[in-house]
């Protein structure tokens, strides 16, 4: 096995879901840490992958909203600063794999599949070695504790349940 890190400066961890029932709300943590352990990244079946993400960096490019999804209505990122993600298995899709794992969300455990597409291997202008996935998977907010929501005068709510999260990585061989 060999520990492969994340290069964040290619990688984002992203999330969206519905505003007001006609439109989507974009975000993304802008720190966090990672870590995967497989001997071929271009094959992901024997990997252990790790996340841990700072709740306090969520970023929806409004700093009100934030501050908001940082409260005790939302994350409640005072009490509970890290959201994580540990696997627990992986499975070769095709040529993609499925990567199920426990996602903690606050105090909440659950445990999430990713879609996890292989983007490819490349060299870089230094000469390592990097690999590119996409990962996706689905949550309804509401089973982690997330449950702050506002009805709408025309009908619906503020807030969906469904948040959609999106990875895309970069991995390189740790130095």
């Amino acid at each position: 096995m060999t520990n492969w890190t994340i290069d964040q400066s290619h990688s984002t961890v992203g999330f969206e879901v519905k505003h007001m029932m006609v439109s989507k709300v974009k975000g993304q943590f802008d720190s966090y840490t990672a870590n995967l352990d497989v001997a071929n990244p271009a094959d992901l079946s024997d990997a252990t992958i790790n996340f841990t993400l700072d709740v306090a960096s969520i970023n929806t490019k409004s700093s009100d909203r934030d501050n908001h999804l940082k409260s005790a209505d939302f994350f409640d990122a005072d009490a509970f600063p890290s959201m994580t993600f540990t696997s627990t298995n992986v499975e070769k899709d095709g040529d993609d794999f499925k990567v199920t794992g426990d996602l903690t969300i606050k105090d909440v455990t659950k445990p999430v599949t990713f879609d996890v597409e292989f983007g490819g291997k490349g060299t870089n202008p230094w000469g390592v070695e990097v690999y590119g996935f996409e990962a996706s998977a689905k949550i309804n907010r509401e089973d982690f504790g997330l449950t702050w929501n506002q009805a709408l005068e025309t009908g619906g709510v503020l807030v969906g349940k469904d948040i959609k999260i999106n990875v895309e990585l970069e991995v390189n061989p740790a130095q």
